[in-house]
Parts: C-alpha cells; sequence; structure tokens
C-alpha cells in the first residue's frame, strides 16, 4: 500500500501542542504516513486577512485527509481590532476556518462519541437507592449535523429592505417584530434540508446496526421548533420504520435531555440532532467522561474528504505557559476515529488499549484529571506534562 499523506492542521494554541504529541503516538504505534503542514487560523487572519487561505483548501482537496488542533475566534470587531494595520479599513470580516471547511467541503456529517475509561477520576459518579454511590459507563455516539442550522451562517443585522419585506409575509413576525425598527434587529435563520437531515439520520442508524447500538434518539425540539426539528424527527420515523426496524427510536427534547444527562446515562446509545443541539449534547455528554480533554469528533462529506480534530478550543491562556499541561487525549482518540476511517483498525485499537491502560493505573495523571487548576506549576506538583502523557502511551504501546 502506498505511503499515505495527511494534511495536518495545527491551528492557535494549544492545537499545535496536541496535534504534535498526537502525530507522535501514531508513528510510535506503527501507522507509516507523510504529513504535510496546512496554513489556518489567527495569525493568518491578522497578516492576510484569511484564516483559511486557499492553499490550505487545495491540500485537503488533494489528499482528503486532515487532522485538525484547535482554533481560535472572536467577536467581529475585536477580530477587526487585530488585523495589521495594512488591512484594516478594507471591510475584512472574520469568519471561522474550521466553519469555512465544513461549508466548503460539506462536511456535514460529524461523529461525536463520548466512552467512558475505566479508572478516570473524572467520571461521573451519582447515588444509587440506598445512598450507595453509582458511576454508570456511558457509551454514546452523538451524530451532529455539521453545516446547516444555526450555524448555517445565514445571518442579518439591520436585514435589508427585501429580507425585512420577507419576514413580515409571516404573520408571527409581522404580530411580534413588525413594531421593532428595522436596525434594531439581528436576525439568524435555522435551514434544515431534506438532503442533509436523510444523511446524518441514515448514518446514525447505520453506525447503531454496525455496532449493535440497541436505539437511536433524536434529540430536538419538534413540540416548539415545529417545521425543522419536526421534519428530523418525521423523517427519522419513516426510515427506522423501513430500513432499521430492529432499532428502537426514541425521541427526546433538548431541554429534557440535559436534564435526564445525569439521571439515566447509560440508557443512551446513538443520539442524532441538528448542528447547535448536538454540539450542546455532544459537550454535556463529554463531561460524563472527564470533560473535552477527552472529547473527540470525526467530520465526513459525501465525497470522501475528512477531519478529525479534538472538541476543545484553542485555550491561548495554556499556550504560553513554559511546558504545556494540556490533556493530549482527545487530540490521540480523534487520531483513532481517523485510523478507524482509513481501516487502519488494528493501530486504532493498539492505541486506545494504550491509553485506557495508563488511565485505569492511574499512576499518570494530567492536571485536569488530578481535578487542581491549569496552572504553570502542577507539573512541579504531580501532574504530568502534554509531552510526558504522550510518552507514557508511547511506551506502554
Amino acid at each position: 500500500m502506498a505511503k499515505r499523506t495527511i494534511v495536518s492542521l495545527p491551528g492557535d494554541g494549544i492545537g499545535k501542542t496536541v496535534l504534535e504529541e498526537a502525530i507522535r503516538v501514531l508513528t510510535a504505534a506503527g501507522f507509516d504516513a507523510d504529513y504535510v503542514e496546512g496554513d489556518i487560523g489567527w495569525e493568518f487572519w491578522k497578516e492576510e486577512g484569511n484564516p483559511l487561505p486557499q492553499r490550505t483548501i487545495d491540500l485537503l482537496a488533494k489528499h482528503k485527509v486532515g487532522l485538525f488542533g484547535a482554533i481560535t475566534s472572536k467577536p467581529k470587531d475585536e477580530a477587526a481590532g487585530e488585523l495589521s494595520d495594512k488591512l484594516k479599513g478594507k471591510g475584512l470580516i472574520y469568519s471561522s476556518p474550521i466553519v469555512g471547511l465544513r461549508q466548503h467541503f460539506n462536511l456535514d456529517i460529524c461523529m461525536r462519541p463520548c466512552k467512558t475509561y475505566k479508572g478516570n477520576p473524572l467520571n461521573f459518579i451519582r447515588r444509587g437507592k440506598n445512598g450507595e454511590v453509582e458511576e454508570p459507563e456511558v457509551d454514546v455516539v452523538i451524530f451532529r449535523q455539521n453545516t446547516e442550522g444555526l450555524y448555517g451562517g445565514v445571518e442579518w443585522s439591520n436585514p435589508s429592505e427585501k429580507v425585512y419585506e420577507a419576514l413580515m409575509t409571516h404573520p408571527k413576525f409581522q404580530k411580534n417584530f413588525g413594531k421593532t425598527p428595522v436596525e434594531e434587529l439581528s436576525i439568524s435563520t435555522r435551514i434544515f434540508t431534506k438532503k442533509a437531515t436523510e444523511r446524518i439520520l441514515r448514518a446514525a442508524f447505520v453506525h447503531a446496526r454496525k455496532y449493535g447500538y440497541k436505539s437511536v434518539t433524536v434529540c430536538e425540539k419538534p413540540n416548539v421548533i415545529r417545521e425543522t426539528s419536526g421534519m428530523m424527527y418525521k423523517m427519522a420515523q419513516q426510515m427506522q420504520k423501513s430500513d432499521f426496524p430492529e432499532i428502537e427510536l426514541w425521541n427526546t427534547n433538548i431541554d429534557a435531555q440535559m436534564m435526564w444527562l445525569t439521571k439515566n446515562p447509560e440508557n443512551y446509545g446513538v443520539i442524532v440532532a441538528g448542528n447547535m443541539f448536538g454540539d450542546i449534547i455532544s459537550d454535556g455528554f463529554a463531561g460524563l467522561i472527564g470533560g473535552l480533554g477527552f472529547a473527540c469528533s470525526a467530520q465526513m462529506s459525501a465525497d470522501g474528504i475528512a477531519l478529525f480534530e479534538p472538541t476543545h478550543g484553542s485555550a491561548p491562556k495554556y499556550a504560553d505557559y513554559p511546558v504545556s499541561i494540556v490533556n493530549p487525549i482527545a487530540m490521540i482518540e480523534s487520531a483513532c476515529m481517523m485510523l478507524d476511517y482509513l481501516n487502519e483498525n488494528d493501530i486504532a485499537v493498539k492505541i486506545r488499549k494504550a491509553v485506557a491502560g495508563i488511565i485505569s493505573e492511574g499512576k499518570i495523571r494530567t492536571y485536569d484529571m488530578l481535578k487542581v487548576s491549569g496552572r504553570p506549576e502542577v507539573v512541579e506538583n504531580g501532574a504530568v506534562s502534554t509531552k510526558e502523557m504522550a510518552d507514557a502511551i508511547i511506551s506502554r504501546l
């Protein structure tokens, strides 16, 4: 087999550190690849006015598979203020490059597994019927529609006359907002299409069947957001009945689901949702397995483009520490999802076993696993650095 080429996209802040360590683990585990680095992130916004240069898009289009670290995003006015002097006043508007990649390549399927590591001191615990401590095992995979909904970017502040006139054709807009001065209006849309909704639902059901999950839960809000959430649930009902009758279809509202999250998380298998609610519920379940230091994700298109990233941010305050203290496991797990995608399953299993062994043994822990504040001195007080955690996983291999 020809040697693979992977596009590495370090991004900003701690993204650069955790991606480097993940690549070290991949190499040590026997994954043979060349890595070509793509330019993406805040520095390119400041210097070029574009955090996602065309050359980076071309790289991913050529090589198909990317590993992504983390990105820094700031509000519009603050982003404009950080542009280099030569670019200020030219009407440039910052937009998230990761959202840009999702939309350019139609990376519409986002998969976020949340699985308990035995021995992780950050695992969720609760009281049982008789007051005993219980530690439910979480094994949930969230399928998030990744390109539409509230993150679709169709928004206005002080909308144009045409937009305003169109909105005024809706009786509820006319009644509730018709007297509001147009310059006081900011509007975000929530658009679902049947094609994209069908793809995310089918991906969820196929995954449930392949890996033996008993249920697929649609987590939306169809009792209030009747058109979009309602469409997704109705399509799920039709799909389950015709194509996946052996898999139970559950329906939860996002607000109630967040309440039930800590009541019975072990009952859920595959969960599917639109963009915003999928983002929310995946972070909620990530909290039950240790937080964003353990939360990985994959994003895939119908055309064979795939991007793998931890769901944490760039944490710029940690990036300047003389010794990096952040937990690299989410990035390493994201790399394992890449291996699964590339059918390098044996290497993925090897790495996951090494990670599980380190956590179960309990001798080596990053600062978050020690439940202490993320200060530079934690390494002197018993926490391992980012590199030391990767070293331990490599030794375990």
